[in-house]
């Protein structure tokens, strides 16, 4: 009888170390800086949130949380360093809802979008902008679909890290329900796409207002469309591509952040709180509005849901449009 229950008792006492060294790291994390892993160039809106998201969550959790922006191929190359790196929550990464799409545009991964990380909470959501230089002629989203139809392939434009992004995919929903054709001049992110618009080497640009603000603001950018079902609270005077047209047309974009997988419970717990009770702060609310951004909070599971069906909505509608990577 005692053998029999011995390989019963051994597990047990494993089960039981496991849970204890787990819960002592959750108890001593962090004791060193947190790395916060971004796949786009500095100044672009994923970069602008995960350093907000840094300098609070930073506090809260007494050590420095460093932003370490790893630009190119669509977000994918920081995202496979993050998928890579020891499970211990000292390597995150702050994603976009183009993470979604990844894969059906991007087939030779090295990771699994989904079973590769652990999700730890979901930080805000926004809509796409279409913008044009005021020097344009474009005034209206009318105006860029009379264009590209009369002259198919003249037109160019510039949208973030180009790849499986939301504002990359959003241009090529639209291209489609508009049954035009133009071009996309791929950057590294959000800050040199916008610099080539404001230079004049694209035509047009889709971003997330929260990159696009400060030079709308300014008047250096006129705004032609929101891409959300609603209008954006931040720009409550620039209609909605369904007003314009196409009636179902709908793309949010939303961030958040991830761990690998395996990744302890009580550290993407802890993590979890405090994201989540900043995002709750006074203050951060209100520059994430300022920013055209709505706060958001959750359970990891809630995120991971989330991650789930925008895989399945995001890859369905690569394949069937035949989005590849350039």
């Amino acid at each position: 009888m005692l053998s029999t229950l011995r390989p019963l008792f051994k597990a047990l006492l494993a089960a039981g170390a496991a849970l204890t060294l787990c819960t002592g790291q959750a108890q001593t994390y962090p004791a060193r800086p947190v790395t916060l892993m971004v796949g786009f160039a500095p100044g672009g809106s994923a970069d602008i949130l995960a350093r907000l998201v840094a300098q609070k969550l930073g506090d809260a959790l007494g050590q420095p949380v460093v932003v370490d922006n790893r630009a190119g191929a669509g977000a994918t190359i920081a995202t496979a360093a993050v998928a890579s790196a020891k499970p211990d929550g000292y390597t995150l990464l702050m994603v976009t809802s183009g993470h979604a799409g990844s894969a059906a545009v991007y087939p030779k991964l090295s990771y699994d979008t989904i079973k590769s990380f652990e999700p730890v909470a979901k930080v805000g959501a926004s809509p796409v902008v279409i913008v044009a230089p005021a020097s344009s002629p474009f005034k209206q989203l009318k105006d860029v679909i009379d264009t590209a139809r009369k002259s198919p392939g003249k037109l160019n434009y510039a949208a973030g890290g180009g790849g499986a992004t939301t504002t990359s995919l959003a241009a090529e929903f639209l291209k489609n329900e508009a049954k035009i054709d133009m071009v996309m001049v791929p950057y590294k992110g959000s800050g040199p796409a916008l610099a080539a618009l404001l230079s004049g080497e694209v035509d047009l640009g889709f971003d997330i207002p929260s990159s696009a603000l400060p030079h709308i603001q300014s008047g250096k950018l006129v705004p032609l469309a929101v891409t959300t079902r609603s209008r954006s609270s931040v720009l409550p005077q620039v209609p909605t591509v369904a007003e314009q047209g196409m009636k179902d047309f709908e793309v949010t974009g939303w961030f958040g952040v991830l761990a690998p997988a395996g990744t302890p419970e009580p550290i993407v717990g802890r993590l979890n709180k405090e994201i989540n009770a900043l995002l709750s702060d006074a203050d951060t609310k209100a520059r994430l509005q300022g920013l055209g951004v709505e706060a958001a909070s959750g359970t990891p599971a809630d995120f991971g849901k989330l991650i789930a069906s925008e895989t399945r909505r995001y890859g369905d509608a690569i394949r069937k449009l035949g989005i590849k990577a350039e």
